[in-house]
């Protein structure tokens, strides 16, 4: 007799991230191009923002030329695809991330490579983005696992990770040499039974009532996921 393997799966496959544009109150997440690269050099690229390639495997650049190459070589990357995100106010792209190490057959897909400029950071544009992101990776492509990495020194993604409500796996020691240095990556998920809390939670927090007349919050992200 065998013993238990697990529970069983519904054979099914995800779809890939479509080159479509999600549309939300303050963000448009739209397929990277070439006609975000002005303002990503001007919000991600100058020498004072140096400091968001940090934990990167590229950059920083050291001109506007160099940067351009760059964004090409993602907009041509066939294992990933990348998004811009657009602030509706501003009408200016002021981050990128992608979907990563897309893996159809077991359904799951990782969010990385994200460089969110100042102005995008710890905003409640920066989650409307996630949300939007998360919103169609389990509910439109059908995957059952999204992964969120990072350096294990990179505390600010790691606090990310918490408060959007990944969980925690653990740190794969000496998993990677990056700019010729090593890399402990920590590693974090949701899977497809915790995303209709979580989407609920987020709902909540991103209804204008939970913002005063200052857009200040007036109940934390999560606190609704706790209720």
């Amino acid at each position: 007799m065998h013993g238990h393997v697990g529970f069983p799966v519904h054979k099914a496959y995800a779809t890939l991230p479509p080159l479509i544009t999600f549309t939300g109150r303050y963000v448009l997440v739209e397929p990277l191009d070439a006609k975000h690269i002005d303002d990503l050099y001007a919000n991600l690229g100058q020498p004072e923002h140096h400091g968001l390639w940090t934990y990167l495997p590229a950059g920083p650049f050291q001109d506007k030329e160099s940067f351009t190459e760059f964004i090409g070589s993602l907009t041509q990357n066939k294992g990933s695809v990348f998004y811009a995100v657009v602030d509706r106010a501003q009408r200016k792209a002021v981050g990128f991330f992608s979907l990563m190490r897309i893996d159809l057959e077991n359904r799951v897909v990782e969010i990385g490579y994200i460089v969110f400029s100042p102005l995008l950071q710890r905003t409640t544009a920066a989650t409307e983005a996630f949300y939007l992101t998360a919103r169609a990776v389990f509910e439109d492509l059908h995957f059952r696992r999204l992964e969120w990495k990072c350096n294990d020194l990179n505390d600010l993604s790691k606090r990310a990770a918490a408060r959007f409500g990944f969980t925690a796996e653990g740190v794969f020691r000496q998993h990677m040499v990056v700019k010729g240095s090593n890399r402990d990556t920590a590693w974090f998920s949701i899977i497809d039974s915790e995303w209709p809390a979580l989407q609920d939670a987020f709902a909540k927090w991103l209804d204008p009532l939970n913002f005063d007349g200052d857009r200040i919050q007036r109940c934390s992200l999560g606190s609704f996921r706790r209720t």
